[in-house]
């Protein structure tokens, strides 16, 4: 059991990202002092959002430089903090050199926060943002669960550096993390497995895989068709309060799934059609044999299509919600929030 004193500062890394955002919002409503650790405190493009959004709640912010690559670079922001959430992380799905660019800065970046938390005699508790991606690499993975449903329990073992390097990095980054923190017995950890983030974004400017699915669901870039993709979803900002309830729940622990729904990319459609049935957004599955045929022209190796096109995905949220209390918006909400915040921000061309 550990408890935090709502009193003490905390700290957040990559805290102007798209999910660590809306964390910052959720602690600066409830009253807290945020040490938030950006790349360049001077970026007005990629802070100031948060710092608007800061100056309408009751918490108070504080920027702190840090580089999530230089070692103690995270010290100063955690000085008098007994909880620092670690959300900062490398997240491309297109990348030339994955071991350069996803598993080093990853396993690196988590390396050098967890030993700030270790060289913070303050620090109780670190929560970790790490990702369903470290308890399955692909969709069949879940054929051969009980009841063909991810747990806690599970770990990703189908990826590598040459098939889903950054489900890959997510794997080691966690496992990295699992194994300092059983070194040393002053702080412990509590990590946040989500599955695919939508909902709408603090920063315009915020970058996400999401962003790019929901796109093409609304552009016409699917309109003749949607692969059968099965998906875990969680709107950012029930994942941000999950986040808050791992901090500051004596009792929180461990892995804990954080994914509301399994739907697909037609389930996403079919929950967009009532609000803009005015888009293309796609009405039919495409046949396996054609995604196959065509994936490599649209950056889906032939083995990512055999091993996720047709298979459903399923992820057991029970320990959030019995543990911590969740609950889920419905996901109409989630996506059609989404949907019209990237119309508002330029994202999506709005239609009549």
């Amino acid at each position: 059991m550990t408890e935090i004193n709502p009193e003490a500062p905390v700290m957040v890394t990559g805290a102007n990202g798209y999910v660590a955002s809306w964390l910052v919002h959720k602690l600066l409503s409830e009253g807290h002092t945020v040490h938030a650790a950006v790349r360049d405190p001077d970026n007005t493009d990629k802070v100031g959002p948060l710092v608007d959004v800061a100056g309408t709640l009751p918490g108070t912010l504080k920027l702190f430089q840090a580089d999530l690559l230089s070692d103690g670079a995270y010290d100063a922001a955690a000085a008098g903090c007994e909880l620092i959430f670690h959300t900062a992380s490398p997240f491309t799905m297109q990348t030339r050199d994955p071991q350069a660019e996803l598993v080093e800065p990853a396993l690196r970046g988590t390396r050098n926060v967890l030993e700030t938390a270790s060289r913070t005699d303050t620090i109780k508790r670190v929560v970790l943002t790490s990702s369903c991606a470290a308890i399955y690499g692909d969709n069949i993975d879940c054929e051969d669960k009980p009841g063909k449903t991810l747990t806690e329990a599970h770990w990703n073992t189908s990826s590598s550096l040459e098939h889903n390097p950054y489900q890959y990095s997510k794997t080691l980054a966690e496992q990295a993390a699992w194994e300092m923190a059983d070194a040393q017995d002053r702080w412990d950890l509590v990590v946040v497995n989500p599955s695919l983030v939508i909902g709408p974004a603090i920063n315009p400017k915020a970058t996400s895989e999401s962003f790019a699915i929901v796109k093409q669901l609304g552009d016409g870039s699917m309109k003749p068709g949607a692969p059968h993709l099965g998906l875990g979803v969680i709107d950012v900002r029930d994942l941000a309060e999950a986040h808050y309830r791992a901090g500051f729940t004596p009792a929180a622990h461990g892995r804990n799934i954080v994914s509301a729904w399994n739907t697909s990319l037609l389930g996403l459609a079919a929950a967009l059609r009532g609000r803009f049935s005015n888009y293309p957004l796609p009405t039919r599955t495409l046949p396996k044999f054609l995604v196959w045929l065509v994936g490599p022209t649209q950056g889906l190796s032939r083995k990512f299509v055999s091993r996720n096109i047709g298979y459903d995905l399923k992820a057991d949220h029970t320990k959030v919600v019995s543990e911590l209390g969740m609950s889920f918006r419905p996901l109409e909400e989630s996506i059609q929030d989404m949907f019209a915040w990237m119309i508002d921000v330029g994202r999506l061309r709005a239609r009549k």
